[in-house]
C-alpha cells in the first residue's frame, strides 16, 4: 500500500507537542518564581544586586553542567526516561527552596533546580526530531517553546497572589508540585513512534518522510567527535551569544520595571504579562515563518537563515528603551525584543535537528545549551556589578539602558558567527570516519 507523505495524516504527533508545551511551561514557571519574589527576599535576607547575581550564577553554572550531562544521557536512555528523571529532580528542587534560610541556601537550591531543569530542552528537541519531519519541526518547536512564555505569563499573576495570601515559602511549594501532575501524563502517553500503538501507519510514514531512520536509545556519538564538527560550533556560538539575553529578560525585568517605573510586584503585573504574551506570539510565529518558506520551495538552510536574520534585526529597537518616558513605551520595545528572541530560539533549536541525525540531536542540544548557560554565568557578573555601580551613583536606570544596548547587538553578531561556521547548514554525515574541519 503506497501512502502519500505530501499531506499530514493523523494528528497524534500534536499530542506529543502538547505534552512538551506543558512541560516547558512548568519549567519556566519554576525558574521565574525567584525573580518575582526578589524584592520580598531582598528585604528578608538583605541581598545586594551582587548577591542576587551570584544566586542566578549558581543556577546558570549547574544548568550548564546539566545540559551537557542530560544531552548525553537522553541520547543513551531515550527521551521518555530522560524527561522523567529531569522533572523529578527539578520539581523536588523547586519545592526545597521553601526550606532555604540564607543566601547560600538559595544558591544551593538554585543549583539543584538548574541541574534538573537542564533536561527539558534536550529531551523536547529530541522528541520533536523523533515525531516530526523537518518541514514541521520549527513550528512544533515554536509551539512547545512558547510554553516558556506561558510560564512567564502565569508566574506574574500566580506568584504575587500566593505571596500576598500565604507567603514566599508557599509560592515555591505550590509551583514546584505541579511538575508531578505532568509526570503522570507523560508516563502513560509518550512513546517513540515505532512503539506507539495509538499512531496510524499513515502518520508514521508522514513523520518519516525525510527518510531519516528511527534510532533506538543507546545509539550516541562521542563528545570529541561532535566538537570536531563546524556545524556544532555554529550552534554553540549562536546559543552562547543569545541565551544570556533571555535569562536577563527573565530574571531582571521584574526588578527593572519595579525600580524604573515603580511597578508593585506584590500585585499581578500587567506589563510583565504583556511582555511574555508577546513572546508566545513570537515563538509560534517564528516557527511558522521558516516552515512557510520551506513549503514555498525554499531550501531548509535558506528558510532558517533568512528567518533568523529577520528576528535578529527585530531585537535592535530595544536599544531605544533608554528614551522611553513611560512604562508602556518600554513594554512595547521590550516585548518586540523578547518576542524576536523566542522566534530566534524556535529556529536555532531546529537547526540542530536540520544538521545532525536523530541519534546525535540531544547531545548537540546539550552542548549548545551548555554554551548558552556559560554565557548565562558570565553575563550576570556584568549585570550585577554594573547595576550595583550605577545604583551607587544614583542612576540605576542608566545601568539598564547600557544592558539594553548590549541586548540589541547580540543577535546580529550571533547570526554572523553562525553563518561563518555553517553558511549552508550542510547535514552532518556522522558515519564518516574522518571528522569535518572546524573551520
Amino acid at each position: 500500500m503506497n501512502l502519500s507523505t505530501d499531506r499530514p495524516a493523523g494528528g497524534y504527533r500534536w499530542t506529543i507537542v502538547a505534552l512538551l508545551f506543558f512541560a516547558t511551561t512548568i519549567n519556566y514557571l519554576d525558574r521565574q518564581v525567584i525573580g518575582l519574589l526578589k524584592p520580598a527576599l531582598e528585604d528578608e535576607f538583605t541581598w545586594t544586586e551582587t548577591d542576587y547575581s551570584r544566586i542566578v550564577m549558581a543556577f546558570s553554572a549547574s544548568y550548564a553542567l546539566g545540559l551537557l550531562l542530560f544531552g548525553r544521557l537522553i541520547d543513551r536512555i531515550g527521551s521518555k526516561m530522560g524527561y522523567v528523571i529531569s522533572i523529578i529532580v527539578w520539581s523536588i528542587a523547586a519545592i526545597l527552596h521553601a526550606t532555604a534560610r540564607s543566601t547560600f541556601g538559595f544558591g544551593a537550591m538554585r543549583a539543584l533546580l538548574g541541574l534538573g531543569e537542564a533536561g527539558n530542552f534536550p529531551a523536547a528537541i529530541k522528541s520533536v526530531a523523533e515525531w516530526f519531519p523537518k518541514k514541521e519541526r520549527a513550528l512544533a518547536t515554536g509551539i512547545f517553546n512558547s510554553g516558556a512564555n506561558i510560564g512567564a505569563v502565569v508566574a506574574p499573576i500566580m506568584v504575587p497572589w500566593i505571596l500576598g495570601s500565604y507567603g514566599w515559602e508557599e509560592a515555591f511549594i505550590i509551583t514546584g508540585a505541579i511538575g508531578f501532575i505532568w509526570l503522570a501524563f507523560w508516563w502513560f502517553i509518550y512513546e517513540v513512534p515505532a512503539r506507539q500503538k495509538r499512531l496510524s501507519q499513515a502518520e508514521f510514514q508522514y513523520i518519516h518522510s525525510d527518510n531519516e531512520p528511527e534510532v533506538a536509545a543507546g545509539e550516541s556519538i562521542s563528545w570529541g567527535r561532535l566538537f570536531s564538527i563546524r556545524q556544532t560550533w555554529a550552534f554553540i556560538l549562536g546559543k552562547f551569544l543569545t541565551d544570556p539575553i533571555w535569562w536577563f529578560f527573565l530574571f531582571w525585568l521584574p526588578s527593572y520595571f519595579s525600580t524604573t517605573f515603580n511597578l508593585d510586584l506584590k500585585k499581578p503585573s500587567l506589563p510583565l504579562v504583556v511582555v511574555y504574551t508577546a513572546t508566545t506570539i513570537g515563538s509560534i510565529g517564528g516557527g511558522y515563518l521558516s516552515g512557510y518558506f520551506i513549503k514555498r520551495g525554499w531550501p531548509v538552510f535558506r528558510a532558517r537563515k533568512i528567518s533568523m536574520l529577520i528576528f535578529a534585526i527585530a531585537v535592535v529597537p530595544i536599544t531605544l528603551a533608554q528614551f522611553a518616558t513611560g512604562i508602556w513605551e518600554a513594554v512595547a520595545l521590550i516585548s518586540l525584543a523578547a518576542a524576536a528572541h523566542q522566534a530566534w530560539s524556535a529556529n536555532i533549536f531546529t537547526t540542530a535537528s536540520d544538521m545532525f541525525p536523530k541519534r546525535a540531536v540531544s547531545s548537540v542540544v546539550g552542548i549548545g545549551g551548555m554554551a548558552g548557560s556559560i554565557g548565562g554565568i558570565l553575563f550576570p557578573i556584568l549585570v550585577g556589578s554594573l547595576l550595583d555601580s550605577y545604583k551607587e551613583a544614583g542612576n540605576l536606570t542608566g545601568g539598564y539602558n547600557l544592558l539594553f544596548i548590549i541586548c540589541g547587538c547580540a543577535y546580529l553578531i550571533a547570526w554572523g558567527m553562525m553563518h561563518l561556521f555553517a553558511p549552508r547548514m550542510e547535514p552532518v554525515q556522522l558515519e564518516s570516519h574522518e571528522p569535518e574541519p572546524v573551520a
